[in-house]
């Protein structure tokens, strides 16, 4: 799916604002362009890989988007679900997607779409992977922002980001 994709993720990846974090987004500013759903990668977006909690600097970002969006339009769709995690943001009447496969499938997405009734185009998915949740949101054709400078990533992170641009950007001379 990957080299399906590899213009898409190419223009993802080129269009994506250099070192952006999910607080630099207004989330008034993705109200007044009609999205109505937000999907919340966890790892990198929300917090350090490996984290059980948002960064406190997101309290605010999360709040606002409670208030702008209700909470049971907000999701979490992590390839990490783990307990203390989910209980976190069902505390916040969020959604933690679960029993799904794990992104690049779109399966997450399409739960998404399912419970909520919502067309895809008024979902936005905010991902730090291109060959995870960029490449689901393609698959389900969801828009989807790339966060281009996740948190405080391990030498493992870096090299798998640095691989992924390298693929897409070698897609991208393969017809």
């Amino acid at each position: 799916m990957t080299y399906k994709y590899r213009a898409v993720l190419l223009d993802i990846y080129r269009r994506s604002p250099s070192k952006v974090q999910l607080n630099q987004i207004s989330p008034s500013a993705l109200k007044q362009q009609g999205i109505e759903i937000l999907a919340l990668d966890f790892d990198g977006v929300l917090a350090a890989h490996g984290k059980t909690y948002p960064n406190q600097e997101l309290d605010n970002w999360l709040n606002e988007s409670i208030k702008l969006f209700g909470a049971k339009n907000i999701f979490i769709l992590s390839n990490k679900p783990m307990q203390k995690r989910i209980a976190y943001f069902k505390s916040y009447g969020i959604d933690f997607i679960t029993e799904v496969k794990k992104k690049p499938y779109p399966d997450g997405l399409n739960k998404i779409i399912a419970l909520t009734g919502k067309n895809n185009q008024k979902i936005m998915l905010f991902d730090d992977r291109l060959l995870t949740g960029c490449l689901a949101a393609c698959i389900a054709k969801i828009p989807v922002t790339y966060i281009s400078k996740p948190y405080k990533l391990t030498p493992f992170f870096i090299s798998l980001r640095f691989l992924e641009r390298a693929i897409i950007q070698l897609y991208a001379f393969i017809k």
